[in-house]
């Protein structure tokens, strides 16, 4: 196999909104079955670089490949974003569930509409993906009848539903109460130890440790510096990033 094949590549993705460059030709490499967390302060570019990988924003230009297929992110090819989209999957951190839907039919919805799956069948691989994410019991709750922690389950069993080959998580646990980030984290661990592939944008340092092979530092729309997260968290090398850990570790 490839080494297209084992890999998706990102290159040189640059964004702008109203005159300001929000990423600055960001690049990296990412082996299937591998997990990379991306950190930074807030207004870094992280979730503009998710969204943009895609579609959900476009962008100015670059480009993935994804399965030896390279697609350029500023296209207008609906061909070209459905595939994208259909090779991916976001975890919001603000959930997006469908409020008229049950848990079961949030996660079936792509399955039956998308995919073409018979309902029967994706009910039952809904309830699996479900249980999976420990909220058997909640099939046939609403968005409104869950807490935070269990909508995020579930907006995580929709996402892992379409079996993408990358599965990208915007700071799945940040607008979560502090009690409720361990359920979320815990299901994160159970993908990450199963082999899925996953970029995650998150603030929570002790997660990243466990679960990446690689950590990407970002600051104003660039890679300052990556790494495993032995390197970069006991051993960074650039200053920003020594800044950035001191001030989270309240060193300053």
């Amino acid at each position: 196999m490839g080494r297209d094949m084992m890999s998706i590549n990102v290159s040189d993705v640059v964004k702008s909104f109203n005159g300001n460059t929000i990423l600055k030709s960001v690049s990296f490499t990412q082996e299937k079955g591998k997990v990379f967390s991306i950190i930074g302060p807030s207004g870094s570019g992280k979730t503009t670089l998710l969204r943009c990988l895609n579609f959900l924003e476009r962008a100015d230009s670059g480009t993935i490949n994804l399965n030896g297929k390279t697609v350029d992110l500023a296209t207008k090819d609906h061909r070209d974003i459905a595939y994208v989209r259909g090779a991916t999957a976001m975890v919001f951190q603000s959930y997006n569930l469908f409020a008229n839907l049950t848990a079961l039919q949030n996660v079936t919805e792509a399955l039956i509409y998308a995919k073409k799956m018979p309902k029967k069948e994706a009910k039952q691989y809904g309830l699996e993906l479900l249980g999976k994410v420990g909220l058997a019991k909640k099939s046939n709750s609403y968005p409104k009848e869950l807490s935070g922690g269990q909508r995020q389950r579930v907006g995580i069993a929709r996402a892992i539903a379409v079996n993408p080959d990358l599965l990208l998580l915007d700071e799945p646990t940040s607008a979560l109460d502090p009690e409720l980030v361990g359920e979320v984290e815990r299901v994160i661990e159970q993908l990450a130890a199963e082999g899925r592939t996953m970029l995650v944008v998150t603030h929570e340092m002790a997660l990243a440790r466990r679960i990446s092979s690689k950590i990407i530092f970002m600051e104003d729309g660039s890679i300052v510096e990556q790494g495993s997260p032995e390197q970069l968290f006991d051993h960074p090398e650039q200053q920003r990033t020594k800044e950035f850990l001191r001030r989270y570790r309240g060193e300053d």
